[in-house]
């Protein structure tokens, strides 16, 4: 294509003008955002007015964007219950897609979304822009070097201590599908299978709390309201797979822990072994730990605030926050549209995490029991 991609982008609230915009705008060389479409339409046109180009246009209705045969690429950044429905008619309408996480909200949804883009033959991929934080590059890096053998055990930590968002729909299940676990576990689990590669699940085991919804004290960014709060508070699994290996997930928006640790791994290899864990610090780093045996003893090798990989202080906020790691991702989301490649993030993969945390709340509601795959 010679062409700039023409965008439309469904949903502007803070992920949609945080990240995608932010990281859309990054390459003004490969695209133009053409359409701004929200239900508040005061959100489209300012969305319009600062990040549009001099024929943009602004819409309540996605169909509206959906039915424009001069926009190539739609951003769907909605309620997590809509991604299926938008996703889908955008493929249908051959554009190629980029669906916000998660990628639906059940496991049928998502295989139906990825069904739609093969059939159809356009692109679509999901917003895991964690991959793109420079501490899981390097790990990812040291993984496809063989640095730890065969990744065989992990875990997925996306926890906070009291976290809730009291803002948006976040608390409200018909929209979301779910709390905590459907909100932040995706991020981790998606880079512990990335990490490990390995997509082939045999089973799922999970359980679901609804303990402190009615406690909002010392909640960070003020209280929320106990009679608006539907979903879980925390979420356990655990994912056993058909080679063998095994994953424990957890994730909470409140839980009475020491420290929170969201959007980190443990993976544990035959031949070494890492984690990242939030930088007590206060920073927005992680800190990575390498653990091996060297010269017979056991070794642990750190890096973080003020280390020899990653950055520092303010350059360190600046490459991980949204507008960084936006920018990456929608680097290679429009590099694979252009040049006809496979996205970063593939829709096999992104299936796969969603029938993830699918599988947990299923055998949740059931119990206790696995949920087996075929």
């Amino acid at each position: 294509m010679s062409k700039k991609l023409r965008i439309g982008i469904v949903g502007l609230g803070f992920i949609g003008t945080q990240k995608h915009l932010v990281g859309l705008a990054q390459h003004k060389d490969k695209c133009e955002i053409v359409a701004f479409c929200d239900f508040d339409i005061e959100r489209a046109e300012a969305g319009k007015a600062q990040w549009g180009n001099t024929d943009a246009y602004t819409t309540t209705d996605y169909k509206d964007l959906v039915n424009d045969d001069s926009i190539d690429v739609i951003h769907v950044c909605t309620w997590n219950a809509n991604h299926c429905e938008i996703t889908c008619a955008a493929l249908e309408a051959g554009k190629h897609v980029m669906v916000e996480k998660p990628m639906a909200v059940t496991g049928e949804d998502a295989r139906k979304m990825r069904d739609t883009a093969k059939r159809t033959g356009k692109k679509l991929t999901v917003g895991f822009q964690y991959r793109q934080r420079e501490e899981y590059q390097f790990l990812k890096a040291l993984a496809d070097e063989g640095k730890f053998g065969e990744i065989y055990a992990a875990k997925a930590h996306a926890t906070r201590r009291r976290g809730v968002p009291i803002w948006g729909v976040f608390t409200d299940k018909t929209k979301q599908g779910g709390g905590p676990l459907i909100d932040l576990g995706g991020h981790s689990i998606d880079v512990a299978l990335w990490l490990m590669n390995n997509y082939d699940v045999a089973s799922v085991t999970g359980v679901v709390n609804y303990k402190l919804a009615d406690k909002p004290e010392g909640n960070i960014g003020g209280e929320w309201d106990p009679a608006t709060y539907e979903v879980e508070d925390s979420a356990f699994g655990f994912v056993t797979f058909k080679n063998g290996a095994s994953l424990f997930v957890e994730a909470s928006w409140a839980l009475n822990i020491k420290a929170a640790r969201e959007g980190c791994i443990t993976i544990m290899g035959t031949e070494a072994g890492a984690e990242t864990i939030q930088d007590p610090a206060g920073s927005a780093n992680l800190i990575v730990d390498v653990n091996s045996i060297e010269g017979g003893r056991q070794v642990n090798t750190g890096f973080g605030e003020g280390g020899a990989y990653f950055s520092a202080g303010a350059a360190g906020e600046a490459q991980t926050g949204f507008a960084y790691m936006g920018g990456l991702e929608a680097g290679l989301w429009l590099d694979a549209i252009l040049n006809d490649t496979e996205p970063y993030v593939t829709a096999d993969q992104a299936v796969v995490v969603t029938e993830i945390l699918d599988g947990i709340y299923k055998s949740a509601a059931q119990g206790g029991k696995p949920v087996y795959f075929d």
